[in-house]
């Protein structure tokens, strides 16, 4: 039975975004991307909504990416060898590999995928995990914190859900992020 993990770069204060829409102050040095590298690797689905996609496509679609460093290239690799479903009422069709489209988010499709694959299940973007996180879905929760306040913007957890969490790893960088990982109560033991 595979793990449904989110994980999400942060600010300080809590958002993934800041009030312009704009990240550009989480992308992870070389350190971060490496450690990013090898957590990942674990994964064989990863879930999205439609801007997480759009944003993270390019892994596949841009082969500049790739081409900048054996760690970007690393992470295209991972990347793409992953499955993707994407959740969106308004995408008609998706341009990558080894992704499929669904309309709306089913918990209980999830519960399902959950049981019937082995290689852990990553869900990124916060709106599509927040469905996650109330329908009980998460079993691991891994937030990159920014040495940042951004003063507001796209939040990293939902509002109105109340998880305990188990604290399983913590490791700080050398740019000042640091990786903090939880488990759910519900999650199961690993």
């Amino acid at each position: 039975m595979a793990h449904l993990i989110y994980s999400a770069i942060s600010s300080l204060d809590g958002y993934t975004e800041d009030m312009e829409g704009k990240f550009d102050w989480a992308a992870p040095d070389e350190e971060v991307h490496r450690f990013i590298n090898d957590l990942e690797r674990a994964a064989g689905t990863y879930l999205f909504g439609r801007r997480m996609y759009e944003t993270m496509l390019v892994w596949e679609t841009d082969p500049n990416l790739a081409a900048d460093s054996p760690l970007t290239r690393d992470y295209a690799e991972i990347w793409q060898a992953a499955n993707k479903i994407v959740y969106s009422r308004t995408l008609e069709t998706v341009s990558t590999r080894k992704t499929q489209l669904e309309q709306t988010f089913d918990p209980e499709a999830i519960r399902q995928l959950k049981e019937s694959v082995e290689q852990d299940i990553l869900i990124g973007g916060p709106e599509l995990a927040a469905h996650a996180f109330r329908a009980g879905l998460i079993d691991e929760c891994q937030l990159f914190l920014t040495p940042i306040i951004v003063g507001g913007g796209k939040q990293s957890l939902p509002d109105n859900v109340r998880i305990e969490l188990e604290l399983l790893e913590e490791r700080r960088f050398g740019n000042g992020m640091v990786f903090l990982r939880y488990r759910t109560r519900q999650g199961r033991a690993t």
